[in-house]
C-alpha cells in the first residue's frame, strides 16, 4: 500500500498586484507610487454620528483624512464655520483635522453641545465628515417624592413604579435590597422593560421594607438610587385564585414600530393566580428561526436583526387554570437608509468616461442628493464633463481639472448615509512597478507566471519579448494576463532564459527584464514499501531520492500524517526509517516527504505490527558484570582494556562504563574515564604520568547498571615534567605595603611525577624590571612584602616535579595592597529640585590619590533643623553610594523646609577617604501633613466646637487653614459644600447658626504658601431641639380623637445613640415604650420604657454603622403602635482619648468643691454685713440657680417636666430661646458661658458632661459687656 503525490510550489509565489479594471483606472497599491500620485482627499476615521460625550472629560472629535498633496482640514458647528482659534479651550491635532475641546481645565461640556462637520481640502478636492451630533452624558439625582407603604392582600397583583431620571444615554435599571443583594425574580415577580416590579401575586415572604431601585448610568459610571419601597402582604384565609389580567400592555391591542435591523423587544406581564404562562404567536406566520429569543420567563419576545419580513401581528397568550387572556400588537418594521451600491472612487484617464452610482433603499425610500466638493451640485462649479441622472453622475471626455469629491446623501425620517468619492483624472506616463533584473525559478512541465506590475495614464499597453533581440511573444503557448503577467502554461528547459517587458502609452515607454530558470523535479526513486513485523522485532523503510543540484532538500517522517513520536526507538538516517524494539502503538502508516523551494513529493507504506510466537514469560533485569579484564598495548600515555560481558539477562546492554582508580595517589577512589557503546568489547584508554592504574567495568542496560567488574590488574605510568600550570592565579594585597599570590594546587595525578614544586615570578608593570622569582614547595599562596601601594604587578606561576618544569605559563596582572583615600573630592555643590529631591555634584578625585581600586563615591547627609520649628533634634546621618567614577548623584526623601548639611567621600576597596567640608543646603517648603487631630465638642442645638492639632509635618510656614463641612440627611445624601479660611495662629474655632439634630461631615486641612495638604474627615451631630419635641397637653377647647394615634416618628442617628420623637394624639397620660431592632433581622424586638408621658427617647449602646427599625407604642390603650420606622447610625468614629474631666466621678467631686466654696463664701458675706436679714437657707431658696438643679436619671436632661406642667413655660434658665440666643436677663452662668473656650461636649443625651479648664472672657454681646459677679463655678476655677 503505498501512494505517491507532487505538489508543484511555483505558482504560491506570485502575487498579482493590481486589482479588476472597472471602465477605469486602478491605482496599485505601491506606497512608493502612491506618495508620488495627486489625488482628492479621503477622510480615513472620523467620530459617530450621535456622539455622547463625558462631561468631566476633555471632547476628542475625530476626523482623519489622506490625500496628496496633503489636506488641510475645517469645522463647521451649527451649519456655521468654527473658528477654533477665537476659542483657547480648543485645539487641532498637528497634521490632523481632530479637535480636542479642553473639558478639564475649565470649559463646560453643555456650552459645546451641536452639530460639527469636518472638510478636508486639497488642490484636487474637498471631502466632508458626518454631522457629528455632540451631546455631553447626564446623570440627573432621582426627583424627590415621598412613598407611601404598599400594603397588598395576599394573592394581589402589584407594580412597583421605578420612574428612573431621564438620563444620556437612558440608564440600566435594576433592584436590589439594603444589603446590595439582587432581588430574586421568577415567572411570579419579574422586572418589565420599563424598569417597573411587577408581582403576577405577592405572598407573605414578599413582605419586606427594601425595595431599592437602581439606575446605573455607565457612560459617567454613576448609580442613583430609589428610597426604598416598603411592601406589606397580609394573609385573608381563604387564598382566593384569579384569572389572568395583562399589567403591561394594557387594553387588547397595541402597536410597536421598530427598524430594521435592531433588535424587536415584546413584553407580556400577567397578574392572576395560579401565575399565568405566558405563550408567543406570530399570526399567519411563524416566528422567524435562529433570530427568536425568550427572555424574563418567556414575558419578553426578542428578535434579533429585524427586517421589513418580520412586520406583522405578535400574539401573547396569558394563561392559568382558571382562564386566558391575550393581547395582540401589530409590528411596523421601518428602515433608515441603507446602501445597495456606494460610490466609488473613481480614477480616469485625461478624455475618458466615467459613472459615480449611489443606489440605497430604506423603508420609506431614501431621496439621493449629491454635494461637490460639500457644496450642493445645483450651486457648486459648472463641469462640462459632468452629467447628473438622478442617483448617477455620468463623466464625458474629463480633463484633469474634473478632479474633485462628490457626496451622495441618502436620506429619509429615520436617517442619512453620506459617502465620499473622489475622482481623479491623472495624466501619467508609464511606470513598471515589478523590481528589475528578478528572477523566477519554476520545475520543469509546471506553469511559470512573470510579473510586469506597471501603471501609466492613459492605461498603457504590454508587450513581451524573450532574449536581447526577440520579437513579440506571441501564440496559444503564451498567456498574458490584463495586470501585465505573461504566463507559460507548461515551463520546459529550453524556457529558461531573460524576458522583457515593455509599457507604453502616448506620454512615454518603459521597460524591465526579468530571468526565469527551469529546476529538475524532485523525485523518489525508491520509495518506503508495505511491512510486516513482529512485535519487539526492528523495521527499515527506505526513502532514496533524486533533485535538481542546485536546490536543498529536506526529508521528513510522518506517522498518520502527524510527526514521529519523541522516542530514542526512531532513528532517522539519510535514506531510511528504522525502527527498534517495535511496539504495538507502531502500527500504522509512514510517510516520507522531501521538500525543496520549488517543489514537494511523498511516498507512504504501511506497518503491520503481529503478536511474536508464545514464548515463555521472559524475565527482565539488570545485565551481569563484566569479567576477564585484559591489559594490552601499554604506551606511556595509552593501554587498551578489553573485557568478557556478561548476560544480558533479556535487555540489551545499551553501553559500558570505565572507571578507573589512582592506588598511588588516591587509593580506594574510583573515578570515571569514559563509556563505550554496548556493541563494543574493547577501549583505548589516554594515561596521564606516574599514575597506578587499576580499571573496571559496568554493564548497562533499560534494567539498570550491573555491578562492578573485578577491578583489573595495576599499570604504574612512568613519571614526566608536569604538562599543566595551575590555574586561576590572582595577585592581590592584602596590606599597603604587600602582595598576596595565589593560585588552585594541581592535584596528584597532574603532578605527573615526584618532587611537586612552584616557581612564583612577579614583576612591577610598566618598570623595567627584571623577573623576581622564588620557588615554593606544593602550596597555594606565596606573600611578596615591601611593595608600594597599589601598583600593578605582572605574575606567574610555574609548576615543576623532579624530572623537569611545565611548559610556560601565561601572565596575569596583579595588584599590590589598598590604602584610604588621601583627598576628599572638592567643589561640592548642591542644587535643590524641590521640597524632597536635590542633586549634588562634585569633582572627581585623582586616580593617583585614590591609592586603590575606585568603587566610587559615599554622600552623607544629614537634617540639621527644621525652619519652620527652630528646633534641632537627633542627627541621623544618612548614606548614599554611587558606584563608578561618578561626579553627581540624586539625594531623595528629604523634609521640605528644613536645613541639611552633607559632605562627600572617595571609597576604594580598603575603604573611605577623608570627607569633604560640609555643604549647607535648604528645601523650600511643601505642602503640610494632614493636622494632628480635629475633635468636635459642645454639640448644642445650632452650635458645634471644633478644635484641631497643627500638622505634624507643616513642611513650611503654615498660612491658615480650610475648613469644609456641608449637611448629610438620613439617606446619607450629601447638603451644599461651605468653606471657611482660618487663620494659622487658631486651634478652635465654635461653628454656629447650624440646623438642630443634623449630621455634618467636616473636611480640614493645613494649608503652606506652597498649597493645600491631606485632610482629615470628622462627624458630628448636633442636639435636638427638646422644646419642638415635647408638645403641650391636649387643654380645654380642643377636641381629643376618638382613637389614640401615635404618629411622625421621625430619628436623628449618631454613632452609638439615636434621638428619637413623635406626635401623640390620645387620652392623657399615656404610658409610652420604644421599641427597636436591627433591619432585616428575625431576632424579638428590644423594648425600652419611656419616664412620663414625654415624646421622645434616646436610644444609647447602638452599633455605628447599623441600619435599625424602630416603632412607638402606649401601655394599656389596646397596645397599639406607630408605624416603623428605618434609620442607619453614623460610621465608627475614632476613638478619642479618654479625659479625666470628663469622667463622672471627677465631675461630681468638683461639684461638691465649687458648693462648699460657695457656702463658704455666703457666710463670710453675712458675717461681712454684721448679721444681714436673710439667712443662707432663705437666700439659697429665693434665688434657686437653674444650672444646678438635679438631673433626671433616666435620660441626664437638665430641669423636671411632669405632664401637669407641660402647658405652663419653661423654667428660668431650662431652655434657650426660640431663636437660639440666650438672654442676659435669663442666666447669666448659662451653658452658653461655659461652653465658649471650655473642653466641654455633650452627652449622646444632651447632657453636659464638659470639664472645666477655666473659662474665657466673655464676648460683648450686643454692644453690653456683662459686669455681673463671678458665678459660682468661677469661684471653683480661681479655687482650683
Amino acid at each position: 500500500m503505498m501512494k505517491k503525490k507532487s505538489v508543484p510550489a511555483s505558482k504560491p509565489f506570485l502575487i498579482l498586484f493590481l486589482c479588476q479594471i472597472i471602465s477605469a483606472l486602478d491605482v496599485p497599491l505601491d506606497s512608493k507610487l502612491l506618495e508620488e500620485l495627486s489625488q482628492p482627499p479621503t477622510i480615513t476615521h472620523q467620530s459617530p454620528k450621535d456622539y455622547i460625550v463625558d462631561p468631566r472629560e476633555n471632547i476628542v472629535i475625530q476626523c482623519e483624512a489622506k490625500g496628496k498633496p496633503p489636506p488641510s482640514f475645517s469645522w463647521t458647528r451649527n451649519g456655521t464655520h468654527f473658528d477654533i482659534d477665537k476659542d483657547e479651550q480648543v485645539t487641532m491635532k498637528p497634521n490632523s483635522g481632530t479637535l480636542v475641546i479642553n473639558i478639564m481645565n475649565g470649559g463646560k461640556a453643555e456650552a459645546y453641545e451641536g452639530v460639527y462637520q469636518c472638510t478636508a481640502r486639497n488642490e484636487r478636492g474637498a471631502a466632508i465628515s458626518n454631522n457629528i451630533v455632540i451631546r455631553p452624558s447626564r446623570s440627573p439625582l432621582w426627583t424627590k417624592e415621598k412613598l407611601e407603604p404598599n400594603q397588598v392582600r395576599e394573592g394581589d397583583s402589584l407594580v412597583l413604579h421605578c420612574r428612573p431620571p431621564v438620563g444620556l444615554p437612558p440608564p440600566i435599571i435594576f433592584w436590589m435590597d439594603n444589603a446590595f443583594q439582587r432581588l430574586p425574580q421568577s415567572e411570579r415577580v419579574s422586572q418589565g422593560l420599563n424598569g417597573d416590579l411587577y408581582f403576577s401575586n405577592v405572598q407573605p415572604e414578599d413582605t419586606r421594607e427594601d425595595y431599592i431601585c437602581y439606575a446605573r448610568f455607565n457612560h459617567t459610571q454613576t448609580i442613583q438610587q430609589k428610597q426604598p419601597i416598603s411592601v406589606k402582604v397580609f394573609s385573608t384565609k381563604p387564598v382566593t385564585e384569579r384569572q389572568p389580567v395583562l399589567l403591561t400592555p394594557t387594553g387588547s391591542t397595541s402597536t410597536k414600530v421598530e427598524l430594521r435591523g435592531n433588535v424587536l423587544l415584546l413584553e407580556c406581564i400577567a397578574a392572576g393566580l395560579p401565575t399565568p404562562v405566558i405563550r408567543w404567536i406570530k399570526e399567519g406566520g411563524e416566528l422567524p428561526a435562529n433570530r427568536t429569543f425568550f427572555e424574563n420567563f418567556k414575558k419578553t419576545l426578542k428578535i434579533i436583526d429585524v427586517s421589513e419580513a418580520d412586520s406583522g401581528n405578535y400574539k401573547c397568550i396569558a394563561r392559568n387554570t382558571l382562564g386566558s387572556v391575550h393581547h395582540v400588537i401589530s409590528v411596523t418594521v421601518k428602515a433608515a437608509p441603507y446602501w445597495i451600491t456606494a460610490p466609488r472612487n473613481l480614477v480616469l484617464s485625461p478624455g475618458e468616461d466615467g459613472t459615480l452610482i449611489c443606489r440605497a433603499n430604506g423603508n420609506p425610500k431614501p431621496s439621493i442628493s449629491w454635494l461637490a466638493n460639500g457644496v450642493p451640485i445645483a450651486i457648486a462649479p459648472e463641469d462640462p464633463s459632468r452629467k447628473v441622472d438622478g442617483d448617477t453622475i455620468i463623466f464625458s471626455h474629463v480633463q484633469e481639472r474634473s478632479s474633485a469629491v462628490y457626496q451622495c446623501n441618502a436620506s429619509n425620517e429615520y436617517g442619512y448615509l453620506l459617502a465620499n468619492a473622489f475622482v481623479n483624472v491623472l495624466a501619467e506616463p508609464p511606470r513598471i512597478l515589478t523590481p528589475a533584473n528578478k528572477l523566477y525559478q519554476v520545475i520543469a512541465d509546471s506553469p511559470a507566471l512573470l510579473d510586469c506590475a506597471y501603471f501609466g495614464s492613459p492605461k498603457p499597453e504590454i508587450e513581451w519579448f524573450k532574449g536581447v533581440k526577440g520579437s513579440i511573444l506571441r501564440g496559444n503557448e503564451y498567456v498574458f494576463h490584463d495586470n501585465g503577467t505573461l504566463e507559460i502554461p507548461v515551463a520546459q528547459k529550453d524556457s529558461s532564459g531573460t524576458y522583457t517587458c515593455v509599457a507604453r502609452n502616448e506620454l512615454g515607454k518603459i521597460q524591465n527584464e526579468v530571468h526565469l530558470e527551469i529546476k529538475d523535479p524532485t523525485m523518489i526513486i525508491k520509495q518506503p514499501e508495505y511491512k510486516v513485523v513482529q512485535r519487539y522485532g526492528q523495521v527499515s523503510f527506505e526513502c532514496i531520492i533524486k533533485h535538481d543540484s542546485t536546490l536543498l532538500p529536506t526529508v521528513i517522517w510522518l506517522k498518520d500524517n502527524h510527526e514521529l513520536p519523541d522516542d530514542e526507538r526512531f532513528l532517522v538516517g539519510k535514506d531510511n526509517l528504522t525502527i527498534m524494539n517495535v511496539t504495538d502503538k507502531d502500527d500504522g502508516t509512514y510517510t516520507c516527504i522531501v521538500n525543496t523551494t520549488l517543489d514537494s513529493v511523498s511516498a507512504s507504506a504501511v506497518l503491520t505490527v503481529v503478536a511474536a510466537p508464545p514464548t515463555p514469560a521472559i524475565i527482565y533485569a539488570r545485565p551481569n558484570p563484566p569479567f576477564d579484564l585484559e591489559l594490552t598495548g601499554q604506551l606511556e600515555r595509552s593501554i587498551e582494556l578489553s573485557w568478557i560481558p556478561g548476560d544480558e539477562n533479556n535487555s540489551p546492554i545499551t553501553h559500558f562504563i570505565i572507571e578507573y582508580e589512582d592506588g598511588l595517589h588516591e587509593p580506594g577512589v574510583w573515578h570515571y574515564q569514559t563509556e563505550v557503546p554496548g556493541t563494543q568489547t574493547t577501549v583505548q584508554l589516554k594515561l596521564s604520568p606516574y599514575v597506578n592504574y587499576s580499571f573496571r567495568v559496568i554493564a548497562v542496560n533499560q534494567i539498570g547498571r550491573s555491578q562492578p567488574s573485578e577491578p583489573s590488574e595495576q599499570y604504574l605510568t612512568k613519571s614526566a615534567s608536569p604538562d599543566e600550570n595551575p590555574a586561576n592565579v590572582q595577585g592581590i594585597g592584602s596590606e599597603p605595603d604587600n602582595l598576596v599570590i595565589t593560585w588552585e594546587s594541581l592535584k596528584g595525578f597532574q603532578s605527573n611525577g615526584p618532587g611537586l614544586q612552584y616557581k612564583v615570578s612577579w614583576r612591577q608593570k610598566d618598570v623595567d624590571d627584571e623577573w623576581t622569582s622564588v620557588i615554593v614547595a606544593n602550596v597555594s599562596k606565596y606573600i611578596v612584602s615591601g611593595t608600594p601601594t597599589f601598583v600593578p604587578y605582572e605574575i606567574k606561576v610555574q609548576a615543576l616535579n623532579d624530572l623537569g618544569y611545565a611548559p610556560e605559563p601565561s601572565e596575569v596582572i596583579g595588584h599590590s595592597g589598598e590604602d584610604l583615600p588621601m583627598v576628599a573630592p572638592g567643589n561640592v555643590q548642591v542644587h535643590v529640585i524641590n521640597s524632597t529631591l536635590a542633586k549634588v555634584h562634585w569633582d572627581p578625585v585623582p586616580l593617583k590619590t585614590v591609592r586603590g581600586h575606585l568603587q566610587g563615591y559615599k554622600v552623607y547627609y544629614w537634617k540639621v533643623q527644621s525652619l519652620s520649628r527652630r528646633s534641632r533634634r537627633h542627627v541621623e546621618k544618612k548614606i548614599l553610594t554611587f558606584r563608578g567614577n561618578k561626579t553627581f548623584g540624586m539625594l531623595p526623601g528629604l523634609e521640605p523646609y528644613s536645613s541639611y548639611k552633607l559632605n562627600v567621600r572617595v571609597v576604594n576597596g580598603k575603604g573611605e577617604g577623608p570627607a569633604s567640608p560640609d555643604k549647607v543646603f535648604k528645601t523650600p517648603e511643601g505642602v503640610p501633613s494632614s493636622p494632628s487631630f480635629l475633635k468636635i465638642t459642645n454639640p448644642t442645638l445650632d452650635s458645634l466646637t471644633l478644635e484641631w492639632g497643627s500638622p505634624t509635618h507643616p513642611n513650611g510656614v503654615l498660612t491658615s487653614y480650610i475648613l469644609k463641612f456641608q449637611p448629610i440627611n438620613n439617606t446619607h445624601e450629601l447638603g451644599p459644600l461651605v468653606e471657611i479660611r482660618i487663620p494659622a495662629n487658631e486651634s478652635s474655632l465654635i461653628l454656629k447658626n447650624l440646623n438642630y439634630s443634623t449630621r455634618y461631615k467636616f473636611y480640614f486641612n493645613a494649608q503652606t504658601s506652597v498649597g493645600s495638604g491631606s485632610q482629615i474627615t470628622e462627624e458630628a451631630v448636633t442636639i435636638m431641639d427638646e422644646a419642638d419635641i415635647l408638645r403641650p397637653a391636649v387643654g380645654a377647647g380642643k377636641v381629643q380623637p376618638l382613637y389614640p394615634r401615635i404618629r411622625n416618628v421621625t430619628t436623628a442617628a449618631a454613632e452609638t445613640y439615636a434621638n428619637i420623637s413623635w406626635e401623640y394624639e390620645g387620652p392623657e397620660h399615656a404610658n409610652f415604650y420604644v421599641e427597636y431592632g436591627v433591619a432585616g433581622s428575625k431576632e424579638d424586638w428590644k423594648k425600652e420604657i419611656v419616664n412620663g408621658s414625654r415624646s421622645f427617647f434616646v436610644l444609647k449602646g447602638l452599633t455605628p454603622g447599623t441600619t435599625y427599625k424602630v416603632r412607638v407604642g402606649a401601655e394599656g390603650l389596646s397596645g397599639f403602635r406607630s408605624s416603623e420606622d428605618v434609620f442607619e447610625t453614623g460610621p465608627a468614629m475614632a476613638s478619642r482619648q479618654v479625659d479625666i474631666a470628663t469622667q463622672g466621678w471627677f465631675i461630681g467631686l468638683m461639684c461638691a468643691v465649687a458648693l462648699l466654696i460657695l457656702i463658704l463664701l455666703i457666710v463670710c458675706f453675712i458675717r461681712r454685713n454684721k448679721g444681714g436679714k436673710y439667712p443662707v437657707k432663705e437666700k439659697e431658696d429665693a434665688h434657686a440657680d437653674p444650672e444646678i438643679q438635679p438631673m433626671k436619671e433616666d435620660d441626664g436632661t437638665f430641669g423636671e417636666y411632669s405632664d401637669a406642667e407641660d402647658h405652663k413655660p419653661l423654667k428660668k434658665g431650662s431652655r434657650t430661646p426660640s431663636d437660639r440666643t440666650v438672654k442676659k436677663e435669663d442666666s447669666d452662668d448659662s451653658l452658653v458661658d461655659y461652653g465658649e473656650g471650655v473642653n466641654g461636649q455633650f452627652n449622646e443625651d444632651g447632657s453636659f458632661i464638659g470639664q472645666y479648664s477655666g473659662k474665657k472672657e466673655k464676648e460683648p454681646a450686643e454692644g453690653n459687656e456683662s459686669s455681673e459677679a463671678p458665678s459660682p463655678v468661677n469661684a471653683m476655677n480661681s479655687f482650683v
